[in-house]
C-alpha cells in the first residue's frame, strides 16, 4: 500500500531510516547529481531530512552537499571500549561523497536538524560507501581507486587508521561484522567478496577472498541481526546469495536466488528475523524471506520507473506487539528523482 511519495531535488541513491528508539520517524535521504561543465564535471548532492508517519511524511531540514554515494546512521551503541566519548550517543548521520570526504552531521533531537559536525578528506578518489562499527566511534570507508579506509571517531575529530589497497577496482561495499569488530568484510566490482582482519595497525590482513562466485561487482553485503554467522551479498550478476561465516577463513554458500536487475541494496529488518529488502536496480524492490536454506520471495514493487538504488525499513514499535500490518518502506530512485513511502502487503 502507498503511502506518500515525493521528488527530491536531484538524482536519489540512498535512504536511511534513524535507528533510535526515540527517533525512528526520521528519515534521511541523499541525492547525487552530475553534471558536465565545459572544464571538469561537477558533482552536487544533498541530504533531505524527513518525519514519516503512516499518514504521510513532511520535511524538516535540507542540506546541500557534493555528490553523495552513501549514508549511514551509527546505531546510538553504550559500548565505548572504556573510553569517554560521549558524541557517539548522539544521533551521527556519516555521509560518503565524490570529493573523497567522509562527513559527520548531528540530529539535533528537538528541532529535527542536521549540523556538520566534523569532515576529514580520505583520499583523492570518490567515496563510495560507509559503515558504522559496533562501537559507534570505528567508522570504514571504501573508494572508488579499489582503496578501503577506517577512521577513529575522538570527540569531533575523524582521524584515519588504516588505508590498504583492497581490491583492484571500486569498493561497493563494506561492513563491520556485528559480534567481531576486529573484521570487515568487502565487496568490489571485480567480482571479489572479501574479509579483512584490522588488528594489525600497519596493514590489514585478509581473511578470505572468494573470487570465483559471483559473475560480476559485488555491490552489497548484509549481516543477519539474530543471526551473525548468516550473511547476505548482493551483486550486479543479479543474486542474492546466503552465506554461513561460521568457518570465518572459508565461508559456505548455502543458496542463491536470482532477483533481477542487478542486486545494488540488501538490507536485513531489524526485528524480524530472516526479513531482508533488496533495491534490485532494473527490477525494482523485493521483500524476501531466508529460512535456514530457504529463500522466498514475497513480494515485489515495481512502482519506480528508473534505477532502484535506495530501500530500508522503518524500526516500528509495533513489530514488538506483533502487528506487522504497521511496517512501512522507503524506496528511492535515481534518474526520476523520486523517494516513496510504501506498506509491504505480503506482511498483513
Amino acid at each position: 500500500m502507498d503511502i506518500a511519495s515525493l521528488d527530491l531535488d536531484g538524482n536519489a541513491d540512498a535512504v536511511e531510516f534513524c535507528p533510535y528508539p526515540t527517533l525512528h520517524q526520521i528519515l534521511a535521504a541523499a541525492t547525487y547529481t552530475l553534471q558536465q561543465d565545459e572544464d571538469q564535471p561537477i558533482r552536487s548532492g544533498s541530504i533531505s531530512l524527513f518525519s514519516v508517519t503512516s499518514s504521510g511524511l513532511k520535511l524538516l531540514d535540507r542540506v546541500q552537499t557534493p555528490g553523495i554515494f552513501d549514508i549511514k546512521w551509527n546505531s546510538g551503541s553504550r559500548e565505548t571500549n572504556g573510553t569517554s566519548n560521549s558524541i557517539v550517543h548522539r544521533p551521527l548521520l556519516a555521509q560518503a561523497t565524490s570529493d573523497g570526504f567522509l562527513t559527520l552531521y548531528s540530529l539535533h533531537p528537538i528541532e529535527f536538524s542536521l549540523s556538520e559536525v566534523c569532515k576529514e578528506e580520505v583520499s583523492s578518489s570518490m567515496c563510495l560507501c560507509v559503515d558504522w562499527g559496533s562501537n559507534g566511534s570505528s567508522i570504514s570507508v571504501g573508494l572508488s581507486d579499489g582503496c578501503v579506509s577506517t577512521l577513529a571517531l575522538r570527540e569531533d575529530q575523524l582521524q584515519i587508521t588504516q588505508s590498504w589497497a583492497a581490491h583492484e577496482y571500486e569498493t561497493w561495499t563494506v561492513l563491520f561484522d556485528s559480534c567481531q569488530s576486529q573484521l570487515l568484510y568487502t565487496g568490489s566490482d571485480d567480482c571479489s567478496f572479501s574479509c579483512w582482519d584490522l588488528r594489525q595497525k600497519s596493514s590489514s590482513s585478509m581473511v578470505f577472498r572468494n573470487s570465483k562466485t559471483h559473475k560480476m561487482g559485488v555491490c552489497s553485503i548484509a549481516q543477519c541481526p539474530s543471526d551473525p554467522t548468516m550473511l547476505l551479498t548482493g551483486s550486479y550478476d543479479e543474486f542474492l546469495r546466503v552465506w554461513d561465516v561460521r568457518c570465518i577463513s572459508r565461508p559456505v554458500m548455502e543458496n542463491s536466488v536470482c532477483l533481477g536487475g542487478g542486486v545494488w541494496r540488501l538490507k536485513y529488518h531489524p526485528l524480524i528475523g530472516g526479513l531482508a529488502l533488496a533495491a534490485c536496480m532494473h527490477n525494482g524492490f523485493a521483500i524476501v524471506k531466508i529460512d535456514g536454506e530457504n529463500i522466498n520471495i514475497l513480494e515485489t514493487y515495481t512502482k519506480h520507473d528508473s534505477l532502484a538504488y535506495g530501500a530500508d525499513w522503518q524500526r516500528a514499535a509495533c513489530v514488538d506487539d506483533g502487528n506487522k500490518s504497521g511496517l512501512l518502506v522507503a524506496t528511492c530512485s535515481f534518474y526520476d528523482r523520486l523517494l516513496r513511502i510504501w506498506r509491504p502487503c505480503s506482511l498483513e
